[in-house]
C-alpha cells in the first residue's frame, strides 16, 4: 500500500458522555454563578487536559473536603462520593454542588436498597477507584470488592449463607465484567443480578465500536488519561479484538513516530472524559504523516442528556396567556 492509501478509522461514538458533559458544565456554571474559587474534590473527570483547563479558570482541586475553607463552594466529582464525605462537608458548612453522574447515583441507590434488604454486595470494580470508594461507602459493612477474576476465590466461605447480589463500577470492560460475574455465579449459584445493567451506556458504546474497527487496524490510538478506567479498557478491548498494536495518549505529542512504521491503518477513539479537540489534534498529527484518509465508523448515535444540578439550571420563563 502506498503512503497515499494510509487510512484512519475514526470511532463513533467517542469522547464526552452525558455524565462527563454534565460534570464539566457544572463546574463552569458554578464559576459563573459563584465566582472564584470553586473547589472540586478529586478530579472532576479523569482527564489531564480538562483538569488543567479548569485550574486556569480558578478551580482548586483538593483530595478531601477538610482541605476546603469553611463555607466555601465544593463540587463533588462525576465519580460520586460516600455518605462519609457528604457528612464531612456538612460539618464544615461547605456549600456543596453534586456533579455525580446520574448513572453512578443509580448504583449508589441500589447499594443502599440491597443493604436495607439484608444482602451482602459483591461490587465488581477496581480497588481504590473513586467510584468504587463512593459506592462501597454506601454500605461498607456488607460490601466486598471483587477486583478481578482471581479475587473471586478470596471471598469468604460464609457468604454462601448470605443473600448476595452483584453490582459493578460503571466504567469497566463489558467482557471483563461478564467473566468475573460468571465466575462469581459458579462459586455462589444463588447470586442475584442487579435490576439493570450497571455498565454505563457510553462505556459499552465506545467499546462496541472499537471492537468493530480493531480487526482492520494495525495500530489503535486511544486518547485518554492513564487514570481513566474506561480509556484504558478501550486499549485492552482493541488489542483483544484484533488490533496489532495499541496505545493510550493524552495528547498527539505523545505519539511515538516509531509506532507508525509499517502501519497502513490506524484506529482512533477516545475515552468518555476526553474533549474532541484532543482527538482532532491526533487526526492532524496523523494527516501530516500521510494518514489523511479518515473514515468515521458509527455503531450508534447517542442522544442522552442529563440536566444540571437544580441550582445551576437556567430559570424557567413564564408563558404569557394568549388573549
Amino acid at each position: 500500500m502506498t503512503d497515499g492509501a494510509k487510512k484512519v478509522l475514526l470511532a463513533a461514538p467517542r469522547g464526552y458522555c452525558a455524565g462527563v458533559d454534565r460534570a464539566v458544565e457544572t463546574v463552569e456554571k458554578s464559576l459563573e454563578k459563584y465566582g472564584e474559587p470553586i473547589y472540586v474534590r478529586k478530579e472532576i473527570v479523569h482527564n489531564k487536559y480538562v483538569v488543567e483547563t479548569l485550574s486556569k479558570k480558578g478551580v482548586i482541586f483538593v483530595d478531601e473536603a477538610d482541605e476546603v475553607p469553611e463555607g466555601a463552594h465544593l463540587v463533588f466529582s462525576a465519580h460520586g462520593v460516600s455518605p462519609q464525605v457528604r457528612n464531612l462537608a456538612a460539618e464544615r458548612k461547605l456549600r456543596t454542588i453534586d456533579a455525580t453522574c446520574p448513572l453512578v447515583t443509580k448504583v449508589h441507590r441500589e447499594a443502599t436498597r440491597f443493604d436495607r434488604d439484608g444482602h451482602h454486595i459483591l461490587l465488581v470494580g477496581h480497588e481504590g477507584h473513586e467510584e468504587v470508594e463512593g459506592t462501597s461507602g454506601e454500605a461498607p459493612e456488607v460490601t466486598h470488592i471483587v477486583d478481578n477474576v482471581d479475587s473471586v476465590d478470596e471471598l469468604p466461605e460464609w457468604l454462601h449463607n448470605e443473600k448476595l447480589v452483584w453490582l459493578s463500577q460503571t466504567t469497566l470492560s463489558v467482557d471483563e465484567t461478564l467473566e468475573i460475574v460468571n465466575k462469581l455465579k459458579q462459586r455462589f449459584p444463588h447470586l442475584q443480578d442487579p435490576p439493570s445493567d450497571d455498565i454505563c451506556y457510553a462505556t459499552q458504546n465506545r467499546q462496541e465500536v472499537v471492537k468493530k474497527i480493531a480487526p482492520d487496524t494495525d495500530l489503535m490510538i486511544i486518547v485518554g488519561s492513564q487514570n481513566s478506567s474506561n480509556s484504558k479498557r478501550l486499549v485492552e478491548v482493541g488489542l483483544d479484538y484484533g488490533a496489532k498494536d495499541g496505545h493510550l495518549v493524552d495528547y498527539a505529542a505523545q505519539i511515538d513516530e516509531a509506532w507508525l512504521e509499517g502501519v497502513e491503518t490506524v484506529g482512533v477513539s477516545s475515552g468518555a472524559s476526553v474533549p474532541e479537540i484532543l482527538v482532532r489534534e491526533v487526526l492532524d498529527y496523523l494527516a501530516e504523516r500521510g494518514f489523511s484518509d479518515v473514515e468515521e465508523i458509527t455503531t450508534t448515535v447517542e442522544t442522552i442528556n442529563f440536566a444540571l444540578p437544580r441550582d445551576l439550571r437556567a430559570p424557567r420563563t413564564k408563558k404569557t396567556a394568549k388573549a
